[in-house]
């Protein structure tokens, strides 16, 4: 496995500096709730962890594609670039994971390589508001030790106590 910071940072920088900082991914079917300026409070709040010392957003393959076609997103990322914010994982290695899972058929969702992409960085942390994503990033199998959470704004797009919960309590899994 490669895990790649980008910005001026090494990656073993980026662990030591990180220290117990949480990451998260952001499924591209929401992100105009966290990177647009017309956001609900709780992809408001989202923003502000990611964009604080206690958030990374992890990236690689497929999304970062999705991700990048938001220009609010890439100009958000520019800063989280150098503010080392952002985990970027080699897109190669999210390619062959993600293929992996579509051969094995163990996915409900379309979206395997956000699956891919958890496994591979450790992310367990997900914002998301597609039901079958969300019930394939909480099946034991796929993501484990520790679990998958979904921080989602399908049912109440206001800030609850469970947001809240969610972006305190240590998702990572390395």
């Amino acid at each position: 496995m490669l895990l790649v910071a980008i910005g001026s940072f090494s990656w073993k920088k980026q662990i030591d500096r990180w220290g117990s900082r949480m990451c998260a991914i952001v499924d591209a079917n929401v992100a105009h709730q966290v990177f647009s300026e017309n956001r609900p409070s709780a992809g408001i709040e989202f923003f502000n962890w990611i964009s604080s010392d206690e958030g990374s957003l992890v990236i690689g393959g497929k999304l970062r594609l999705e991700l990048n076609r938001i220009s609010s997103f890439r100009t958000w990322q520019k800063e989280a670039i150098q503010s080392g914010r952002v985990i970027s994982v080699k897109d190669s290695e999210v390619v062959a994971e993600t293929k992996a899972l579509e051969g094995k058929g163990v996915c409900q969702s379309d979206d395997a390589h956000i699956i891919a992409l958890a496994q591979i960085s450790g992310a367990r942390l997900l914002y998301s508001n597609d039901d079958k994503l969300q019930n394939d990033f909480k099946t034991k199998k796929l993501i484990d030790n520790p679990r998958g959470s979904v921080y989602s704004t399908l049912v109440n797009q206001d800030l609850t106590p469970a947001h809240r919960k969610l972006l305190q309590s240590n998702v990572c899994k390395k």
